[in-house]
Order: structure tokens, then C-alpha cells, then sequence
């Protein structure tokens, strides 16, 4: 039986002219994506955020290693920004800044999707190949990732990705509640060469300071 069935095998794959090495793997395609993040210096992209019934849009800047801000439009003039070691928050609403000391532990940074690939097992949601995006004209790749461990978050997140540049789409991730929440990119302009002042925030003399106000930072 055995003689036969690779027989059988090795018939298809002349008959085909399938290489092995083309057969990709969920965990080979999200490897493939992180290493296409990996050798993004800085991005800029509009992002749309959808939770619990509510649509926030901004202009986001990603710089390497851990640079981020968002500058949202919705709410206007709102403020999320993260330098590596400090998260701040500016609540126009309230006149608010809030400040949280990030410590980072030993072994968490990497580049790419580190800890997708780590913390994660991906599969694919429909196959391999592209499929329509929905509320756009865009067909793209989708990975489940299922989470390895009940710490995290995030039960289940969908990555909907471009077949042909590879960079992340939409992000959709389920909650431990049940909740869901979308992130959408569009206008990707990758290694624009943002500088690293944009990362550094005035907030308003008037407004008022919070630290810590998600934990108390410890060593």
C-alpha cells in the first residue's frame, strides 16, 4: 500500500508540476507577512476603528523600534501616542492627558508580527487564495489566528491581508467577552521617512495630567 499511494503522489505532483515548496502553509504565509513588516523602517496610513457601535477615525505613524501615534479626526484633535517606555493619552473631551510608564519585559520586543507568530496558532479562514473584502473592491488573504493561551486578550483575530504587498488590511479580533473590535488601514505609505520628533507631544498648558492611570509602573 505504501509502494502505491507515493506512487499515486508522485504522479500527481509530475502530472501538475506542483513543487512542494510551493504549497504555503498559514504559518508559512504569517511568517512571510512578518518578515515583510520587518524590513518596514516607518509607516503612515488612515485608520478606522470600530467598537461596540462606535467609528473612530485618524492619521497613524509607526516608526521602528516602538514608535506610534495616532491623530484622530474623530474625535477631533484626540491623541494616542507611544514613544517605547511612555503611552499617552489626550482626551479633548475632558481636557485630559493621560500617562502610563510603560516597562518592557525581557525577550518581548522583535520585529514583524512577533507576537502573533508566538502567542497565536493561524490558519487560514477560506484557503490560501484571495478573497473579497468586504465593504471594499479589494480581494485579500485571511488568517485565524486562535490564541495559544487564556491570557491573552484576544480569543480569535482575523488578519485580512494584500496578496501583493502584504501589509495587514484589517484587523478583526474577538474578545474574551464576546466583544469585537475592527481596525482598518487604507493609503499605506510605507518608509516615507517620518522623523522621530513627531513622536514627541505638547499637550495643552490647560489640560489636566493622570499618570499611571492604567497600573502603577513596577520593575
Amino acid at each position: 500500500m505504501k509502494n502505491w499511494l507515493f506512487m499515486l503522489i508522485l504522479t500527481i505532483f509530475i502530472v501538475f508540476d506542483i513543487n512542494p515548496q510551493d504549497i504555503i502553509t498559514a504559518d508559512r504565509y504569517l511568517e512571510m507577512v512578518s518578515e515583510r513588516y520587518s524590513s518596514i523602517r516607518d509607516f503612515e496610513t488612515y485608520i478606522v476603528i470600530q467598537s461596540g457601535g462606535r467609528e473612530m477615525y485618524g492619521h497613524l505613524s509607526y516608526l521602528t523600534p516602538m514608535f506610534l501615534r495616532i491623530d484622530f479626526t474623530r474625535p477631533s484633535e484626540q491623541v494616542i501616542m507611544f514613544n517605547g517606555e511612555l503611552l499617552t493619552v489626550y482626551l479633548p473631551e475632558y481636557r485630559a492627558v493621560l500617562n502610563q510608564n510603560i516597562t518592557r519585559r525581557s525577550g518581548s520586543g522583535g520585529g514583524g508580527l512577533v507576537l502573533f507568530r508566538r502567542n497565536y496558532a493561524a490558519s487560514f479562514v477560506t484557503g490560501p487564495d484571495p478573497v473579497p473584502l468586504e465593504g471594499t473592491q479589494e480581494t485579500v488573504v485571511k488568517l485565524r489566528l486562535i490564541r495559544r493561551s487564556a491570557s491573552e486578550g484576544y480569543r480569535e483575530i482575523i488578519l485580512s491581508i494584500n496578496p501583493s504587498s502584504r501589509l495587514i488590511r484589517r484587523i478583526e479580533g474577538r474578545t474574551t467577552a464576546d466583544g469585537l473590535v475592527q481596525f482598518d488601514f487604507s493609503n499605506i505609505r510605507i518608509n516615507q521617512g517620518i522623523p522621530a520628533l513627531r513622536f514627541v507631544y505638547d499637550s495643552p498648558p490647560t489640560a489636566n495630567v493622570y499618570n499611571n492611570f492604567l497600573f502603577r509602573d513596577t520593575d
